[in-house]
């Protein structure tokens, strides 16, 4: 899949569900329309079709629920790390959990070079899904490549480097300006634990604004939900504890598997605690719980991770000096020895007389 293709499914995704029924509307509109004058007929028509445009376009500039998650950061943050080195994504990710990325020491000018990166969980480990339900994980990355590198055209990538990528090309630029921040994913976390990236190195040569050096790489992983939704609302994949301290009430249970816990304080009001389907409660109905005290387990099993690397971008003609340095020095060496030996062959011969 090319970069960007994920917004382009969920694209096609939402015209299928969304402007098959502006059409089938429009369409009938029309028809009962075909007996009225010429004028009143264009005059709808018209009128139909602009309204099917505008509700396009304002569902396609509004966040759809399902589909507007991984492209957060992108919509919120310029930049997806922020000054004090953190990634936006554990915003919502709040649990710590690591990652691990290879890449080379060095490496040449217009060269392709594999980055992996890995996002290890235990695989026999479920999460909570939005429904309640139990599910498996998700994996998902972004790749802060130095300026002037970025993910190799899929013409550049040697064959048996496209063995190791996989058949989906999955990757996509973090912003048209930014194509050298990658985001791929959620994936499939059973199929995905290990991610390389194809990443194409700058040419000084023909790129003034890239220097050979050493640069940075900086990698945020994910495996699983997050607890806090980009809304600022908790997520059903969290902990949930008590707003007041108090006894427990009451406790009911939705159809939907959510659960109404009703607190009342020695003074005041009654408080309703709101948990959604998925988090299992710890207490019962009679008990006393504290102000913040747990109201359920911690069904959470995901992470988000951070690390840093150095890459040096080489120059060839750096390499070369250094190889004919070696080679000098070597071959100084060599004829050290040699006169050595003749100087020593001529102070035995003297002795000899």
């Amino acid at each position: 899949m090319p970069p960007g293709g994920l917004r382009v499914w969920f694209a096609i995704s939402f015209v299928t569900e969304h402007l098959n029924p502006i059409i089938s509307s429009t369409m009938k509109s029309i028809w009962s329309s075909r007996r009225s004058s010429g004028k009143l007929f264009l005059q709808r028509t018209l009128t139909l079709i602009v309204a099917a445009a505008l509700s396009l376009s304002a569902s396609f500039s509004l966040p759809q629920a399902a589909a507007a998650y991984p492209f957060w950061a992108q919509q919120n943050y310029e930049n997806p790390r922020e000054a004090t080195g953190r990634i936006v994504c554990a915003n919502c990710h709040l649990a710590a959990k690591p990652v691990e990325i290879e890449v080379p020491q060095a490496v040449l000018p217009d060269t392709v070079f594999k980055a992996v990166v890995k996002v290890p969980y235990d695989m026999s480990m479920q999460q909570v899904l939005g429904n309640g339900e139990r599910g498996g994980l998700n994996v998902g990355a972004v790749l802060m490549l130095p300026d002037g590198f970025k993910i190799a055209p899929e013409d550049r990538i040697p064959e048996e480097l496209k063995e190791e990528v996989g058949p989906n090309y999955l990757f996509q630029p973090y912003s048209e300006t930014q194509n050298n921040i990658v985001l791929v994913g959620p994936l499939p976390g059973d199929q995905y634990q290990e991610i390389v990236f194809p990443v194409l190195s700058p040419d000084p040569s023909t790129d003034k604004s890239t220097h050979f050096g050493k640069y940075q790489i900086h990698l945020g992983g994910n495996r699983g939900r997050g607890q806090v939704y980009p809304t600022g609302e908790k997520s059903n994949n969290g902990i949930f504890n008590a707003s007041a301290t108090g006894t427990i009430t009451a406790i009911t249970k939705a159809e939907d598997g959510s659960y109404d816990v009703t607190i009342q304080p020695a003074e005041g009001d009654a408080v309703t605690e709101k948990i959604p389907a998925g988090p299992e409660l710890i207490v019962s109905q009679g008990e006393e719980v504290a102000a913040g005290a747990a109201l359920t387990v911690n069904p959470n099993v995901g992470g988000f991770g951070q690390r840093d690397v150095e890459i040096v971008l080489q120059s060839p003609n750096r390499i070369k000096g250094l190889v004919a340095f070696l080679a000098a020095v070597t071959l100084t060496q060599i004829l050290l020895v040699i006169k050595k030996k003749q100087v020593e062959r001529v102070q035995a011969a003297e002795m000899t007389f």
